[in-house]
């Protein structure tokens, strides 16, 4: 070692405040979730509930052990239904919201049916849709949790185009930047937050779509219809166990949209993490 060299102790202070910022993160909802666990447990002894009415999560625990091929397959079956959703509904909803925000035309023209859209309940799509694919298309049940999704990255596309900086806005066309250019470079960055922010809503909506279209028809082997069977029979500690694998669904998109925006968008992470 060079006489007189110190090392330098500030690369492990940052990394050691950062897993201390990020544990600090995860210990409150890690701690509330195992607080509402066992209060749950707790409380079905205490008060000596029947499985049929809430099953405690020890047999939850167990009938998801007992059960992990089958709830593993039908969970397979259902995520590519709620990930083809996911991927349509958002396509559809960027770029017909970025025609939108773009002519006036096709504001006033879309606009109102994408709301009268987002305004019928799920149900009512469901026999139709079935109807047009098929009943055991899982086509039918990805469109479902595409109609979802669309509204949300629709109206918040259009409103991350046109919310832009007045100033900023002036300042490109002071330099005689054209309409692409602007789009490009300053709109396109800044819908990217609200892009994400409606991404984020929507995973869980394509989840519940998918899952809630199944009920109404669908192969035994989706998640939905174990579900739905399940509770027919009053084996809810195997509906609950099913529920796990759904909320996992939802969990594991979820986190994979905030992972696409830390690299997308990573000045938006930033400053959404410093607020």
């Amino acid at each position: 070692m060079t006489a007189g060299y110190v090392p330098d102790p500030v690369a492990p202070r940052g990394l050691g405040a950062a897993a201390g910022r990020r544990a600090r993160d995860i210990a409150p909802p890690v701690v509330a979730f195992l607080g509402a666990v066992a209060a749950w447990e707790l409380l079905v002894r205490a008060l000596d509930l029947k499985q049929f009415i809430l099953p405690s999560p020890v047999a939850i625990g167990v009938a998801w052990w007992e059960n992990l091929p089958q709830l593993f397959a039908a969970t397979s079956y259902t995520f590519g239904e709620i990930v083809a959703g996911l991927v349509l509904g958002s396509v559809a909803g960027v770029v017909l919201g970025a025609a939108t925000a773009r002519f006036g035309v096709v504001r006033a023209a879309l606009l109102p049916f994408a709301i009268a859209a987002n305004s019928v309940p799920i149900i009512a799509f469901a026999p139709i849709f079935n109807n047009w694919f098929g009943v055991d298309n899982q086509l039918s049940k990805a469109m479902i949790a595409a109609v979802l999704v669309f509204f949300p990255v629709m109206v918040n596309t259009v409103r991350g185009l046109r919310a832009v900086d007045p100033a900023a806005l002036e300042l490109f066309r002071s330099y005689a930047a054209s309409e692409s250019t602007i789009f490009r470079s300053l709109r396109v960055p800044n819908a990217l937050p609200f892009i994400f922010t409606a991404l984020r809503v929507a995973t869980t909506l394509a989840t519940i779509g998918a899952i809630v279209a199944e009920y109404f028809a669908s192969p035994r082997g989706s998640l939905g219809q174990y579900i739905a069977t399940q509770s027919s029979f009053l084996a809810f500690d195997r509906s609950w166990a099913a529920i796990i694998f759904a909320a996992a669904i939802g969990i594991g998109l979820y986190l994979a949209v905030v992972a696409l925006e830390r690299v997308v968008s990573p000045w938006a992470a930033a400053r959404a993490a410093d607020s």
